[in-house]
């Protein structure tokens, strides 16, 4: 398990991180969300060392990280990390080799990746040959490589089309199902809410919720409330109490109600006198809760 505990880092007057902590279970996906700046880049880059902390502590499996457990660990930033000249192949090799592995081993675990992640025919192609949702695959299989224990991706699906965001999620899926500890940052919260089971959201260098999803959503103090009825169900839904706002779609209503509000009167109403086309009340989404956690 990686644990991270009150987080320190300052860069001048602007704070980095203020007490940032949650931790992430091997065989389970973590999505890490917040704003711009939050504070979720400069976290993933503390696990590697590449920050220097003004506080706080890293551990891994209950002790403190050293750098000969972060060569079990796979690491994808959001920035390319791969040598522009160097060809597909060699290179992800190479970052086998750094980790450890043999160079026969990591020429074949590089093979392996590069072709399951569509590359199989851009193998002897120097990386700047490639588009840039190429390039992502390239930098996923350089995290893969070496089968790490800990996989870190700092925005994974930025800039990939849905057949590559399709191909990366299953990737993630299956390391997790296999064990691995997943920690990845994304701004796409519907991707998040599919594929992780925890969640981190971090705002102004905190972690201001955290936990599984299905449990924070169902703890939440709202609902989500969607109708549509032939005619105008308006008034009728003005009589709810509890309504935290509305929107009006030209057919559909939504509206966020607090979680106690009783609503059984009014759809009880709404389906006698009228022909009820679409019903449903449910716990509110991820981009919800985002909402209320960082404002």
């Amino acid at each position: 398990m990686l644990e991270i505990s009150g987080l320190q880092k300052r860069y001048g007057d602007v704070v980095a991180l203020d007490g940032a902590s949650f931790s992430v279970a091997r065989g389970r996906m973590l999505g890490f969300l917040g704003p711009n700046g939050a504070g979720k880049t400069t976290s993933m880059r503390a696990i590697f060392g590449l920050v220097r902390l003004d506080g706080g502590a890293l551990q891994w499996d209950g002790r403190p990280i050293t750098n000969p457990a972060r060569l079990g660990f796979g690491y994808m930033p959001e920035q390319r990390g791969l040598y522009p000249k160097m060809k597909t192949k060699e290179q992800i090799a190479y970052f086998g080799q750094l980790h450890g592995m043999s160079k026969a081993a990591a020429v074949d675990a590089a093979v392996s990746w590069l072709e399951r992640l569509g590359l199989g025919d851009r193998l002897n192609d120097p990386i700047e040959a490639l588009s840039h949702g190429n390039q992502q695959r390239a930098q996923l299989a350089a995290a893969l490589v070496h089968d790490p224990e800990l996989l870190v991706l700092d925005e994974p699906f930025s800039g990939l089309d849905p057949i590559g965001a399709e191909t990366m999620a299953d990737v993630l899926r299956e390391r997790a199902a296999a064990g691995s500890a997943v920690l990845f940052s994304s701004h796409q919260l519907d991707v998040v809410e599919d594929l992780c089971e925890d969640v981190a959201i971090i705002h102004e260098g905190r972690v201001v919720l955290d936990g599984d999803v299905r449990n924070l959503k169902a703890a939440s103090p709202h609902r989500v409330l969607e109708i549509e009825v032939d005619g105008d169900a308006g008034d009728l839904l003005r009589r709810l109490d509890g309504v935290r706002s509305s929107t009006f779609d030209g057919h559909r209503y939504r509206l966020l109600v607090d979680a106690d509000a009783d609503v059984r009167d009014v759809l009880a109403e709404a389906d006698r006198n009228r022909s009820v086309q679409h019903l449903s009340y449910s716990t509110p989404s991820l981009s919800q809760l985002f909402k209320e956690a960082v404002t």
